[in-house]
C-alpha cells in the first residue's frame, strides 16, 4: 500500500471539510494553545494510514492501530498536527521548529498530564484570584439592583485630544454595539448623552429616551479622520507622537444570575460611578505594587508589529489596561508557586494562551456578542473600540461557562484537550446526526500510566536542517512547511512569548532569546528583506537533511498552497536538491473559507499534498507534458472535491493547477539537475521550464473548456479511453 494507490481524496476531503468548520470539536488537542493555520488532523491520519496500513481508508480510518515499529519526522512541526497523528498511531516521532513557542506548545500537547490533578490545581488558582480580585468584576444589575452581577465584557473607545480646542474626542466608528440577532433588539450608544438605547431598527433607530437626541448607527471617525464635536475642526488619528491611545469605558455586558431566568437576551449597561471608581482603584493598586512578571519588552519593528508602532505603542505592556495587568501579574505569581512541574507548565501554557484574550486589542463581535481574541485576523488589529473580558470567567450556562476569554474558559478547553489525548475519537456523521467513535488502543502522549510501553518523542527547538538524523532511519516525513509570504507567526507569537518567558525563565530550552523571531525563519518578510531566494535555500536545506534519513522509497509528504506561481519555484528546487521525485500531487481542503483572515480574499482553501520519494512509480496518466493534459488532471481533482461537498473557487482552481504543474516540472528536470548551481540559476531554470508548458495561466485557460464550460463538468474530458492508464497498472518507475 502507498499513498499514491490508497489515498481516498473524496473520503478525506469530506472529513477535512467537516473538521475545519469547528476543528476544536474534532481534534480537541489543538486547544492546548493557539497556533496558526493548522491543517486537518484527519488529512495526516489519512496519509499515514494510506502508506502503512492495508485496506481502504473508509474501513481503516475508524479502527485502532499500533504502528510502533515506525519512525516519523516533521521538520516544520508548527502546531504539531502531523506529529500528533503519528504519535496517536503508535509511531516514534521526531519534530523540530525554529520557533520556541512551537517547541513549547508541541511539548505540552504530547506530554502526559494527570487531568484530575490539573483540574484541582486550576480551580485552586481561580479561587485564589477570586478572593483577591473578584470584586473588580462585579457590577450593579440594572434590572434587580443586585451588586453581585458579574461583569462579562467592558467596552472601551479610543479618545484623542483635539489639536484645536484641546477637548477630548471619542473616536467612534459606529454606535451600534449589539445587533438584533442574539439579543431581542439592536443596542445603540447615544452620541449625545452616552446612554445605551434599544431599538428595533438600525435604519430608523429613533430618539434617545434619556436626552431625546436622534440616534445614529454611523460614527464620526472614518478614514483616520474625526471632526471634533466641540469645535467642529477635523482631527487626524492616530497620533503616535503622543504615546499609546487613551481609552474610555463606555459600555458593559454583564450577567445577573438572579434575573437571567426571566430575562430575554443579554444584559447591557452604561458604566456607573462604581464601575468607573473601581477601575481608578485598580490603576492605583497596580502603581503601588511591585511587578515580577509583567513584561517590559519593547515592540520591535516588523511586518505585523509596525501597525502597533503606528498607533503609538512602544512596549507590549502598553496594549493592556491596569485591570488586565494586575490580574495577569497575580496569575503568574500563583503559577510560579506550584510545585508539580507538569501542572505548573500546563497552567503557564494556559496563561500564555489567556493573554490573547486579556488585552485591549481585542474587539467585540456585535453579532455573536463575544470578545474576538487578538489573533482572530492573524494580525494585530488596532480598532477604535476595544473589548476587555472578565479575567476569571463566569461559571454556569449550558456549556459550563458564560462568556469567553477568562480563566475558566481556558481551563475547560485544556482539560478537554488532554482528555482527548488519553482517549481520542473520531466524529462520524450519520445523515443529520453526529456521534463520537472512540478509537480503541490509540492515545497521544510520551507515556500513559496503564500502558507499559513508552513512546519515543524527540523534539528540537531549531532548524529542521540541523536535526541529527541517522541515514535510513525514517519511515516517513509528514509536514506542513511554511508558505512564502505567509503570516508572520513569530511576530504574533511574541505577544504571548514575552509573558511566558518572563514567567518560566530564560533557562527553558529555546527561551534564551527575547523574541521568537529568527533570521533563518522561512517566510517572506519585507522588514527583514527576506525574499524568495532565502526561502528556497532554507526549504532545500531542510528537505535535503530529512531526505538523507529516509529509507529507500519512503515518503516525504507535505502540504502547500499559494496564490502566486513563483512561490512554488522554491518547492520545486527543494525537492530536486533533496534528490527526490514528486510521485503524486493530491488535493485536500485545508482552510475554512469563512475564516476572518481569508473570507472574501479570493484565496484558496485547498492544499496540494506533494508526495515525494527517492524511488518508486508514477502512473503513466499522471505524466502530463502539456497544459491541456494538466488541466485534465486538475479537473479530476475538482470533481472529487466537489463530490466531497466543496464549492471549488477560482482561487482553488489556480492553486491546484500550480500543484500539478510543479509536480510535472520536478519530473521534467529530475535528470541532470545540478545541485551545485547558484540558487538564482536554479530558480531561473525552473521558471523557464514552467514557461515552456505555458504556466498556470495556460492550465486555467484550458480548464474552463470551450464556450466557458468547465472541463470537469464535461463527460469526455479524459484524454485516454483506457481506464487502466489512470491506475497503477501502467506505471513508470523512477
Amino acid at each position: 500500500m502507498t499513498i499514491e494507490t490508497s489515498f481516498d481524496v473524496e473520503f478525506i476531503s469530506r472529513q477535512a471539510l467537516r473538521e475545519k468548520q469547528i476543528q476544536q470539536n474534532y481534534r480537541p488537542v489543538i486547544a492546548v494553545h493557539k497556533w496558526f493555520a493548522r491543517r486537518p488532523g484527519s488529512l495526516f491520519r489519512g496519509l499515514i494510514l494510506s502508506e502503512f496500513v492495508e485496506g481502504t481508508l473508509s474501513e481503516t480510518f475508524y479502527n485502532g492501530h499500533d504502528l510502533g515499529h515506525l519512525k516519523i519526522a516533521d521538520p516544520f512541526m508548527g502546531g504539531g498536527t502531523p506529529l500528533m497523528e503519528a504519535n496517536r498511531l503508535g509511531c516514534d516521532v521526531v519534530g523540530a521548529d525554529i520557533n520556541p513557542m512551537s517547541y513549547w506548545i508541541v511539548q505540552r500537547e504530547i506530554e502526559h498530564l494527570e487531568v484530575t490533578a490539573y483540574r484541582s490545581e486550576a480551580q485552586r488558582l481561580v479561587g485564589a484570584l477570586e478572593d483577591r480580585i473578584g470584586h473588580l468584576y462585579r457590577t450593579k444589575c440594572g434590572v434587580c439592583g443586585s451588586d453581585e452581577a458579574h461583569a462579562k465584557y467592558f467596552l472601551w473607545v479610543t479618545i484623542q485630544q483635539c489639536v484645536y480646542c484641546f477637548e477630548d474626542i471619542s473616536l467612534f466608528p459606529g454606535y451600534l454595539i449589539a445587533e438584533a440577532v442574539r439579543h431581542p433588539a439592536n443596542v445603540i450608544v447615544c452620541s449625545s448623552c452616552g446612554d445605551l438605547c434599544e431599538t428595533a431598527s438600525v435604519d430608523d433607530p429613533g430618539k434617545c429616551p434619556a436626552c431625546h437626541s436622534l440616534l445614529s448607527v454611523a460614527g464620526p471617525a472614518s478614514r483616520n479622520r474625526c471632526p471634533c464635536p466641540h469645535c467642529g475642526e477635523v482631527n487626524r488619528f492616530p497620533s503616535p507622537e503622543t504615546g499609546p491611545p487613551r481609552m474610555r469605558m463606555f459600555a458593559m455586558e454583564y450577567h445577573c444570575q438572579s434575573c437571567k431566568p426571566s430575562q430575554e437576551g443579554r444584559f447591557f449597561k452604561r458604566p456607573d460611578e462604581r464601575d468607573l471608581a473601581t477601575f481608578v482603584s485598580v490603576e492605583q493598586a497596580l502603581a503601588d505594587m511591585p511587578h515580577s512578571f509583567i513584561p517590559d519588552d519593547d515592540i520591535p519593528p516588523g511586518d505585523e508589529t509596525n501597525r502597533l508602532l503606528r498607533w503609538g505603542y512602544r512596549k507590549y505592556r502598553d496594549t493592556f489596561n491596569a485591570r488586565q495587568l494586575l490580574g495577569l501579574e497575580l496569575s503568574c505569581e500563583a503559577i510560579r508557586a506550584i510545585t508539580d512541574e507538569r501542572i505548573q507548565v500546563a497552567l503557564a501554557t494556559n496563561l500564555s494562551d489567556l493573554v490573547r484574550y486579556q488585552n485591549l486589542l481585542c474587539r467585540y463581535d456585535t453579532m455573536a456578542l463575544k470578545s474576538l481574541d487578538v489573533f482572530s485576523v492573524h494580525g494585530f488589529p488596532a480598532g477604535l473600540v476595544r473589548c476587555e473580558s472578565n479575567l476569571l470567567g463566569i461559571a454556569g450556562g449550558k456549556t459550563g461557562n458564560i462568556g469567553s476569554g477568562g480563566w475558566l474558559n481556558i481551563i475547560e478547553k485544556y482539560s478537554k484537550a488532554k482528555e482527548y489525548c488519553d482517549r481520542p475519537f473520531e466524529v462520524v456523521h450519520d445523515h443529520k446526526t453526529k456521534r463520537r467513535v472512540y478509537i480503541p488502543g490509540e492515545w497521544i502522549g510520551d507515556a500513559k500510566p496503564d500502558v507499559a510501553d513508552q513512546r519515543q518523542v524527540q523534539l528540537h527547538c531549531g532548524s529542521g536542517a540541523d536535526i541529527p538524523l541517522a541515514d535510513n532511519s525514517l519511515d516517513g516525513v509528514f509536514t506542513d512547511p511554511p508558505y512564502f509570504g505567509s503570516v508572520q507567526y513569530a511576530e504574533l507569537m511574541d505577544y504571548c512569548y514575552v509573558w511566558l518567558r518572563r514567567l518560566m525563565g530564560s533557562k527553558v530550552p529555546g527561551f534564551q532569546s527575547p523574541s521568537t523571531r529568527n533570521a533563518e525563519e522561512l517566510t517572506g518578510n519585507d522588514t527583514l528583506a527576506r525574499g524568495l531566494q532565502h526561502f528556497a535555500e532554507g526549504l532545500a536545506a531542510v528537505f535535503t537533511n530529512v531526505a538523507k534519513a529516509l529509507k529507500a522509497g519512503a515518503p516525504l509528504a507535505f502540504t502547500y498552497h499559494h496564490n502566486q506561481q513563483e512561490a512554488y519555484f522554491p518547492v520545486i528546487m527543494a525537492i530536486l536538491d533533496a534528490g527526490l521525485v514528486c510521485s503524486a500531487s493530491l488535493p485536500c481542503p485545508a482552510e475554512m473559507g469563512a475564516s476572518i483572515h481569508i473570507s472574501g480574499t479570493g484565496s484558496s482553501v485547498v492544499d496540494t499534498i506533494f508526495v515525494c520519494r527517492s524511488t518508486g512509480r508514477v502512473p503513466r496518466a499522471w505524466i502530463a507534458p502539456t497544459s491541456i493534459h494538466l488541466a485534465e488532471l486538475v479537473s479530476e481533482d475538482i470533481a472529487q472535491l466537489t463530490a466531497a461537498g466543496l464549492k471549488v473557487s477560482r482561487g482553488d482552481e489556480r492553486c491546484l493547477s500550480y500543484g500539478h504543474l510543479s509536480r510535472q516540472i520536478v519530473w521534467n528536470l529530475r535528470d541532470g539537475w545540478d545541485v551545485s548551481l547558484p540558487t538564482r540559476d536554479k530558480l531561473d531554470r525552473i521558471a523557464k521550464s514552467t514557461a515552456e508548458i505555458g504556466g498556470g495561466d495556460a492550465v486555467l485557460q484550458h480548464l474552463r473548456g470551450e464556450a466557458g464550460i468547465p472541463l470537469y463538468a464535461q463527460s469526455d474530458f479524459f484524454r485516454e479511453s483506457d481506464a487502466s492508464l489512470k491506475t497503477y497498472a501502467d506505471a513508470i518507475p523512477f
